[in-house]
């Protein structure tokens, strides 16, 4: 397991990542979120060792990060890495022995991932004749060549269209279940739809973590009613026990303990017709947006 104790990274007076911890496990995708600025790719390039922390430190199964080991890690850059003007195949050669392969199993293992990508019919093409979703298919291709023992994806969907943001997406469901993947994404409706676990920063620190779902369910629960034949609900707000964020003619939003709502729906009962009670789920953009404001 992958594990980032009380990391901070300081340039001069600025602190760019504040004291922050949080684990990626094996076999799940941990999604890293925020605004820009918010220290993600600070964090990415400290894991990998293109940035030294000023304080904490990055683990594995609990020690320390062995050099040799964080060498070994697959990593996907913001700034992609690849050369346009080189065959698809011969670079992901290149980038095997990079990490102390021979060119032989180099090109075996580059010819394997090629195809289940979908791409060896291109395999000897010049990288910038391929679409931006196939060049960043080879980008994944080049992380995952020495078959790493952690994937580091910094922005992995950026600029894709929906196709190749599923087809992206199915991949990472692909690698070994021994991994732990760590991507960053602004895309919160595929990081809802991805995740196993989730990290928001908020400047530098951790505003929330934990599974999407369990995050979503977190804080006061929310219920909307409609009521029937049109009724107005504007008289909920004088309702003990719950707090009323939205009225719009016959529906209502509100807060209440889930102990509270089947009382609740009772005395709205009596006193209108009932179309619609349920509990609210809010949406991870939703989410997002509350604990970093």
């Amino acid at each position: 397991m992958l594990s980032v104790k009380n990391l901070t990274r300081r340039f001069g007076d600025i602190v760019a990542v504040d004291d922050i911890s949080f684990d990626v496990v094996p076999g799940r995708l941990t999604g890293f979120v925020g605004g820009n600025g918010a220290g993600k790719t600070t964090t990415m390039r400290i894991i990998v060792g293109v940035l030294a922390a000023s304080d904490g430190e990055v683990l594995w199964d609990g020690a320390p990060l062995r050099e040799d080991l964080r060498r070994s890690f697959g990593y996907m850059p913001e700034e992609r890495g690849l050369y346009p003007k080189m065959r698809v195949v011969d670079q992901l050669v290149f980038f095997a022995q990079l990490h102390g392969g021979s060119a032989a199993d180099g090109r075996r293992r580059a010819h394997e991932l090629l195809e289940r990508f979908g791409l060896e019919d291109r395999s000897s093409h010049v990288l910038q004749t391929l679409s931006l979703g196939n060049q960043q298919r080879v980008q994944i291709a080049a992380a995952l060549i020495h078959r790493p023992p952690a994937l580091i994806l910094d922005e992995p969907f950026s600029g894709l269209d929906p196709m190749a943001v599923d087809s992206m997406a199915g991949l990472l469901g692909e690698v070994d279940a021994d991994v732990p993947i760590l991507f960053s994404s602004h895309q919160l409706d595929l990081v809802e739809r991805l995740c196993d676990d989730l990290v928001i920063l908020a400047e530098g620190e951790i505003a929330a973590h934990g599974a999407p779902d369990e995050m979503r369910r977190r804080g006061p629960s929310r219920y909307r009613v409609v009521l029937a034949d049109d009724a107005e609900a504007g008289w909920l707000r004088q309702e003990r026990g719950l707090v009323v964020t939205d009225v719009a003619g016959a529906t209502a939003l509100f807060e209440v303990d889930d102990a509270d709502a089947p009382a609740l729906l009772r005395r709205i009962s009596d006193r209108a017709p009932v179309q619609e009670f349920s509990r609210v789920v809010p949406r991870l953009s939703e989410v997002y947006a509350e604990v970093v404001a």
